[in-house]
């Protein structure tokens, strides 16, 4: 563990955009994540990483040398090139590697202050310190989502992960407690600006991660972890979102200046009211640097349901690989049109649809599973 925060050092989170050395993923273990629907799971993921490892390596979390052999033998009936497929045998809860994964923040030496760049030439002279390389990883404490009980060995993903790699690791803390934070619960553009809810974060009822922390405290501690310097909150999140408003199901930068915002067209359904707020509120607010954010609306799929419970799809739940954009589809008539906005908006790589019905049925799709490493 390192002694100073990230952003003393000059560490900042990138935009997922960016490039990645790696793409992070956990390979479904939990039957009780997809009742009935388990055999159907790993086929998704051979997919994903069929359309991932052009671009990147695949790092991919098993419990077993077992569980190692029944992935290889799905990724090589999907064609997925396993040339570019590592496996790291460590055992996990659920695997939803968007939360419970390593979350990377990356150094650019030439863009330090004088301040950074003293902080960083202190921390070198000590035996635990930053200093072997320009990427690193932040612990942020995973805890279930504050709701579920089976989180103690995905917890430790990111100090397995340091030590694998070899990269430094920062503990998230605020006034020496630990710091919870879920990837899925922020979205950041790279320049300093970062989204979430305050049903995720600011709720001091329901799913609390960060007992007692107020709104000033809660992004004080992104700053100093995350290198981010401006803030902005949502209000809520979608129906069926077991996380309490994960961010990531709702608005998502697709580039420094450019958001798209989850947009409901039935006045009936639960969710048209909380997303129209969000995007009255993003009207209203500023990136880093003053100006005002452009909004494209993103259409929601039809309520897809499990016997009585609504269940999180959303086509902002899209992740972003050096060589595809993989975006979940619900057998909707949405689906074409939620493709060709993402296609116009990342025309630098191809936007390919991953089936997710059988998926969120685990309360997640694509991004939720995915973490990326940045290069």
């Amino acid at each position: 563990m390192t002694t100073n925060t990230p952003a003393q050092l000059g560490f900042s989170m990138p935009a997922e955009w960016e490039p990645h050395e790696a793409s992070w993923l956990g390979w479904p273990q939990n039957a009780a994540d997809w009742p009935g629907k388990m055999n159907a799971i790993p086929w998704v993921y051979g997919e994903m990483v069929r359309k991932i490892a052009p671009g990147e390596k695949v790092r991919i979390v098993v419990g077993s040398k077992a569980v190692e052999a029944r992935a290889r033998r799905v990724l090589e009936i999907a064609r997925a090139d396993l040339a570019q497929v590592e496996f790291f045998r460590w055992p996990t809860d659920r695997g939803w590697m968007r939360d419970s994964g390593p979350i990377f923040v990356r150094r650019g030496r030439g863009q330090e202050t004088r301040a950074q760049r003293g902080a960083r030439v202190r921390a070198s002279t000590h035996p635990t310190a930053a200093g072997r390389g320009e990427t690193a990883i932040v612990d942020f404490h995973f805890n279930g989502w504050a709701r579920y009980d089976n989180w103690h060995q995905d917890r430790k993903v990111p100090e397995r992960a340091s030590r694998a790699l070899g990269l430094p690791l920062f503990s998230a803390e605020h006034g020496g407690r630990p710091f919870v934070l879920e990837g899925g619960g922020i979205d950041v553009n790279g320049r300093g600006t970062l989204l979430t809810t305050e049903e995720c974060y600011l709720d001091f009822q329901t799913q609390v991660r960060n007992p007692g922390l107020s709104r000033h405290e809660f992004e004080e501690t992104l700053r100093r972890y995350l290198g981010v310097k401006n803030v902005l909150w949502l209000g809520r999140g979608i129906a069926g979102d077991d996380t309490h408003g994960h961010v990531d199901d709702v608005c998502r930068f697709v580039n420094p200046g450019t958001v798209v915002l989850c947009r409901c067209q039935d006045p009936r359904d639960v969710n048209y009211r909380p997303l129209e707020e969000n995007f009255e509120r993003l009207a209203d607010m500023r990136l880093e640097e003053g100006s005002k954010i452009e909004v494209v609306p993103l259409p929601m799929p039809a309520p897809l349901c499990w016997r009585t419970l609504r269940l999180p799809a959303s086509y902002a739940n899209f992740y972003v690989a050096n060589a595809a954009v993989l975006v979940p589809t619900f057998n909707d008539p949405a689906d074409r049109e939620a493709l060709g906005i993402l296609g116009e908006l990342f025309s630098g790589r191809p936007v390919v649809g991953i089936h997710a019905v059988d998926l969120v049925l685990g309360f997640g799709t694509v991004h939720c599973l995915a973490q990326q490493q940045p290069s």
